[in-house]
């Protein structure tokens, strides 16, 4: 979570699950990247995928009540940084085409 690029991808997910390919439309990179981003979050346990077909979906895994406080209330925090606030509203563009 010391990563500005993962703290994007948790805050995306943070109540949904998202596809790859929604993720690469906000945080405007390439996929390589964000998969790289994502190993590192399955590796810590933070996040869990589902195949469907060819895409991959993740979402944040859930754990112990106190884990789950402690990881909304840092996702809280960083929901107010300006590429947060500019993330939420390209998902909300992505998603709906």
């Amino acid at each position: 979570m010391a990563d500005e690029t993962r703290l994007r991808l948790l805050r995306l997910m943070q109540n949904r699950e998202i596809c790859v390919c929604h993720m690469q439309g906000v945080l405007q990179t390439n996929q390589p990247k964000i998969s790289r981003h994502l190993a590192y979050l399955k590796r810590a346990r933070l996040v869990e995928a589902r195949q469907d077909g060819k895409w991959t979906h993740y979402k944040v895994k859930r754990h112990d009540s106190e884990t789950n406080e402690l990881l909304a209330r840092s996702l809280a925090q960083f929901a107010k940084h300006p590429k947060a606030r500019q993330d939420a509203k390209r998902l909300q563009k992505v998603i709906c085409c």
